[in-house]
């Protein structure tokens, strides 16, 4: 080994270079039948839908969502069986990820019941600023700024392009 390159070491928990963690691949795998069970409920929900005279109906959008909700989900849950067989030991739980997890489910709530009070962009940004916090997003000014510019660009999207009306809040916004 020449003098400028470095002996990297590993240890029994380090995973070799390409090896997919056990718990990576069994949470895919998770997800993958939850789409698809997901995609059974649009799909049937989408044939329901009463017909109608106009040329396009109602079920346009969430028949193919359906669809393809569930054809991500099963390619998801064929890839995770094909890579359980190679998958090795993940590291250890990380702390506090449950109480994480509970404040991100807080945030959410705390965003439905806000939204009609503050509007959507206030909402939503406080949404952004809470979950990329709880989810290791450095702190400071920058975070607020991104979630901000986030929020006001989907509510003049929806809002103002596409005329799907947003919660304005008392500033209008």
């Amino acid at each position: 080994m020449s003098e400028g390159m470095t002996n990297r070491q590993t240890d029994a928990t380090t995973p070799a270079p390409g090896a997919v963690p056990r718990t990576t691949v069994l949470a895919s795998g998770a997800f993958g039948a939850l789409m698809m069970l997901t995609s059974v409920l649009v799909i049937v929900d989408a044939v329901q839908l009463p017909d109608t005279t106009a040329v396009v109906g109602p079920a346009v959008v969430p028949l193919p969502v359906g669809v393809l909700l569930g054809g991500v989900g099963a390619g998801l849950l064929v890839d995770s069986v094909t890579k359980l067989r190679e998958a090795v030991p993940g590291p250890p739980w990380q702390s506090r990820a449950g109480l994480r997890v509970l404040a991100l489910v807080i945030a959410l709530i705390l965003f439905a019941v806000l939204l009609p009070l503050l509007g959507y962009v206030v909402s939503a940004t406080a949404l952004f600023v809470a979950a990329a916090l709880l989810l290791g997003a450095p702190r400071g000014w920058r975070v607020v700024a991104y979630g901000w510019a986030l929020a006001a660009t989907v509510f003049l999207i929806f809002d103002r392009m596409i005329g799907l009306t947003l919660p304005a809040g008392p500033w209008g916004f």
